[in-house]
């Protein structure tokens, strides 16, 4: 086998390969005997039907399949041979004889080589966090909020009321789609509508019909709307006062809590959230780590990997947005998903050649601290580490993680670390 090699363009690469095309001769006519040997054909005996006519019936695509499997077994032998690392399925060329030779060619890209520049240059912000008794008191707050019981109230809508209302809204007096609705509630203070929208229903009454008068922020995400002013016909149908549920025992068991007692329910409570907090500072230690990262590391990515990664990203999308109906959905476009799947895949080689540099394995107590954290979440822990020790993909997924995590932990080890400390509402209400 003849092999020469050619730098096209950036990572991709063409290989121009020669065998003997007696070799593939013999393989085509051992192809055409196979045929032969399990070919039904009026007039002939299984396995009695002459070569020549499997040569006149079938010839064309019995070569065209030797010559195919013949072009992807030379390809993976010259890249063994030329040392070379794929970074995709190749683009073969058909072959051709040519003076006694089988001739074909494969285009396809490698994999970069990633030098990573000293981690020591790298200044990375670490933020840092508690949960105070405050935050834990303002939890159940939310737990109390979430919890609400609504009276109908004949009293003027005011902050903390429940408004429901019909609307029509119109811009130079004429309606625009999307401002129209009946039967909408709204809780006041909630910012769910523009600004404005809210405040100008206090005031009123159930069973009143008044316009409001409100302008679209600059950066509204209607392009047609943006910084327009409009008007808002209302039909108040009903107003509702809210009232808080008492922090009592059968409040707190409503949250698993058995006791009772409301310390029990605070200590659940500071676990859980310790927990998210925990995570949210892993995550975003993590993301700021890998955008220094990128910063001081330029690399070129090989097309092939990006097209892959746009694809995952796209079933991803799909099944978020359609659920069991996603195969029904319109195909998304490339251009929403190339900048992420770009990074995504430079920030897969970056961690890559940091592993392999480093000779990192996943750690065993780490593995198993992370697996412990994470069945935390759930009633039933045990079942859940029981659950990922018995599937193979799913605790070689874990590794993974993990393995990702100590890679980010030597970056950091060896960068230049500032802390910033913060409250937990910083953090986690951003």
């Amino acid at each position: 086998m003849q092999v020469s090699l050619e730098t096209t363009e950036g990572l991709e690469r063409r290989l121009s390969i020669a065998v003997e095309a007696a070799a593939i001769e013999q393989e085509i006519k051992e192809a055409i005997r196979n045929v032969a040997r399990n070919e039904r054909m009026p007039g002939f005996r299984r396995g009695k039907v002459p070569a020549s006519l499997i040569q006149k019936r079938y010839g064309k695509a019995i070569e065209a399949d030797v010559k195919e499997k013949a072009m992807q077994r030379h390809f993976y032998e010259a890249i063994v041979q030329e040392k070379l690392s794929p970074a995709g399925a190749p683009s073969l060329e058909e072959g051709e004889m040519v003076e006694g030779q089988f001739k074909f060619t494969a285009t396809f890209e490698v994999f970069p080589e990633v030098t990573l520049n000293d981690f020591a240059e790298l200044e990375v912000e670490k933020v840092t966090a508690e949960v105070a008794d405050s935050d834990v008191d303002a939890m159940v707050e939310t737990l109390r909020k979430q919890r609400v019981n609504w009276t109908e109230s004949d009293k003027t809508v005011d902050d903390s009321d429940r408004a429901t209302f019909d609307f029509l809204g119109k811009i130079d007096g004429e309606e625009f789609e999307g401002g129209k609705a009946e039967g909408f509630s709204l809780e006041i203070g909630s910012g769910r509508m523009i600004p404005g929208f809210e405040d100008a229903l206090k005031g009123h009454k159930a069973g009143e019909e008044f316009t409001i008068e409100v302008t679209f922020p600059e950066d509204y995400h209607a392009e047609n709307l943006k910084g327009k002013v409009a008007t808002f016909d209302i039909k108040l149908e009903k107003v509702e006062a809210s009232e808080l549920p008492e922090v009592d025992a059968d409040f707190i068991k409503l949250f698993g809590i058995e006791t009772g007692e409301l310390a029990d329910l605070k200590a659940e409570l500071r676990k859980n959230m310790e927990r998210e907090l925990n995570q949210k500072l892993k995550s975003d230690a993590k993301e700021q780590t890998l955008a220094k990262l990128l910063e001081a590391n330029e690399i070129d990515v090989p097309k092939a990997l990006v097209v892959r990664e746009i694809d995952q990203l796209r079933q991803q999308a799909q099944q978020r947005f359609g659920g069991a109906n996603a195969q029904n959905l319109p195909q998304l476009p490339d251009e929403l998903f190339s900048e992420q799947a770009e990074r995504r895949v430079k920030i897969g080689l970056l961690l890559g050649e940091v592993i392999k540099t480093n000779e990192l394995k996943a750690d065993e107590e780490k593995l198993k601290a992370h697996l412990e954290d994470l069945a935390s979440a759930y009633e039933e822990p045990e079942q859940v580490i029981e659950y990922y020790n018995s599937h193979k993909e799913l605790k070689e997924n874990l590794e993974n993680v993990v393995l990702e995590e100590q890679a980010i932990e030597l970056i950091l080890d060896k960068a230049k670390v500032s802390e910033k400390s913060q409250t937990f509402d910083e953090i986690m209400n951003k």
